[in-house]
């Protein structure tokens, strides 16, 4: 019985009694054990682990930590805990929201065709912007992902959303520009060619864009986005 209690949380008490060759009834009776006590058993290291995710969290990726950590409990486990400690992720369900904006003409076609697994020989680095609200102002944040390490290469925060902005951003890269093979965003007028051009083509960086209203071409850019609003800036 020792083996069954000590392990109950892990797995399914029938499992468990089909393993052990007992009964279901005479397991149930003596593994019983209060809500209360069974809630506050890893509590404390679910609660740890939410705060130190900025509260973004989910079921899924705490049950990762804690497996990482050496413990392994189910996710309707995690669930129970966190109703109880009225634990909420900041994620969201999907909303999409239809809306036209304008966006350059430049003919360069997309060249990176969402083959983001491009290993370390490639260098490619993909960029976008976000908007984020600082007293009561909007601000514009242009960060550049490298595709080979998925590390921010470069970033760079303005109150208008322009080339130059881009350029800044492009100017805190510290490996050398001619090392770069591709420089992939989308269709947005910040990423107009001919303003980037002449920084650009000096050092044969190639360009990539992806086509209007396609945020899958760019996927990995989005994602670090929603990484970044959900951690960082929703709530804060």
């Amino acid at each position: 019985m020792k083996i069954l209690k000590a392990n109950q949380h892990r797995y399914a008490v029938a499992a468990l009694c089909r393993c052990l060759g007992i009964s279901r009834h005479y397991a149930y009776y003596q593994c019983k054990t209060t809500k209360r006590q069974l809630i506050a058993h890893y509590a404390d290291k679910i609660l740890t682990i939410f705060k130190r995710s900025y509260q973004s969290y989910g079921t899924r990726r705490i049950r990762f930590a804690l497996q990482q950590a050496g413990i392994s409990v189910s996710r309707r486990y995690i669930a129970r805990v966190m109703k109880s400690l009225s634990l909420v992720s900041k994620y969201t369900i999907k909303r999409y929201r239809g809306y036209q904006t304008a966006s350059n003409s430049a003919a360069t076609a997309n060249r990176l065709q969402r083959q983001f697994d491009v290993g370390t020989k490639q260098q490619i680095v993909v960029a976008d912007l976000i908007y984020i609200r600082v007293n009561h102002c909007w601000n514009y944040l242009c960060v550049l992902l490298n595709l080979s390490n998925r590390q921010i290469a470069g970033y760079h925060v303005g109150k208008r959303k322009t080339a130059d902005l881009v350029m800044c951003a492009l100017s805190q890269i510290k490996q050398p520009l001619s090392s770069l093979h591709l420089f992939h965003s989308d269709k947005g007028k910040e990423f107009a060619k001919q303003l980037l051009s002449k920084h650009i083509n000096p050092f044969n960086l190639q360009r990539s864009l992806s086509k209007n209203g396609c945020p899958y071409a760019n996927a990995v850019a989005e994602a670090t986005f929603k990484s970044i609003q959900t951690a960082f800036i929703k709530g804060e």
